[in-house]
């Protein structure tokens, strides 16, 4: 049971810091709109801002897919699902977070991290002159993607067994 409470409260801590990163989007809305500004009204440009666009998408999308778990939005193939009660709604989550989400979430944290410390060992910059020098952050998220997949799906299970036993 503490278990259980300790994951539910992991998943909690992680929604509340990736819920921000909502305001991502603006930001590489304003950013766009700026670059659109330099380069069609004052005929310049770089390498910059359209990387870091990049590096903000990319930063934006891998982190709240965890979200999508917590908030059960994300994508499954509704065949039998949508027709069964609750309970069995959540057996079936439950089998899916055991058999597919953790054991992928675990695949790409395995298969990643060492691509990631490769890039941290070099310190990869951008290719573009005057870009980034950071690619080794952008690299580093697939790994923090697939561990904060696997930490959400263990609070998503923890709240399965949670809420199949009041029932």
């Amino acid at each position: 049971m503490v278990l259980l409470k300790l994951f539910i409260t992991l998943g909690q801590g992680i929604d509340t810091c990736i819920r921000p990163l909502r305001w991502l989007a603006l930001l590489m809305v304003l950013i766009t709109f700026a670059i659109v500004v330099l380069r069609y009204a004052f005929n310049t440009g770089g390498a910059l801002l359209p990387e870091s666009v990049m590096y903000l998408h990319g930063a934006f999308f891998m982190l709240a897919i965890a979200l999508g778990i917590r908030d059960n939005t994300h994508v499954r193939v509704d065949i039998v699902y949508s027709r069964q009660a609750t309970a069995q709604q959540g057996w079936i989550d439950l089998v899916g977070h055991l058999f597919f989400l953790l054991p992928v979430a675990g695949f790409v944290v395995w298969v990643s991290l060492p691509y990631a410390q490769n890039s941290w060992r070099i310190l990869e910059g951008s290719s573009e002159v005057g870009g980034i020098p950071a690619v080794f952050l952008l690299k580093s998220l697939i790994p923090l993607t697939g561990a904060l997949l696997f930490l959400q799906g263990l609070a998503a299970i923890a709240d399965i067994v949670q809420a199949q036993t009041r029932s």
